[in-house]
């Protein structure tokens, strides 16, 4: 599927106390997060990717993740994920044999 770079802005308008105003930047940085993992939920944009338009670590986007209920195994088979964890496994016998020799 072809990705392309789309923006999106949402405008409306609020009859708001002026003290309210100190919370508006709060509030857009919240909605930007919404829509973010909503993405990420619906698998249309990758965690890395949710990070960066936030401009968060990943550690940072995990918490998050976690605090809305998205699993950051969601996309992933079990299948796809032994075969992960079988190179891992591989990766630090590797690093462990070299170590032995050395």
């Amino acid at each position: 599927m072809a990705k392309t770079d789309v923006e999106v802005q949402f405008t409306f308008i609020l009859p708001i106390d002026e003290s309210f105003l100190q919370h508006k930047s709060d509030a857009e940085r919240k909605a930007k997060e919404a829509f973010v993992l909503e993405l990420l939920r619906h698998g249309d944009i990758s965690a890395g990717r949710a990070a960066k338009l936030l401009d968060i670590s990943r550690w940072d986007l995990s918490d998050l993740m976690s605090a809305a209920g998205i699993s950051p195994f969601a996309e992933v088979t079990t299948e796809e994920l032994a075969a992960e964890v079988e190179t891992a496994l591989k990766a630090l016998n590797n690093q462990n044999d070299e170590g032995r020799h050395e």
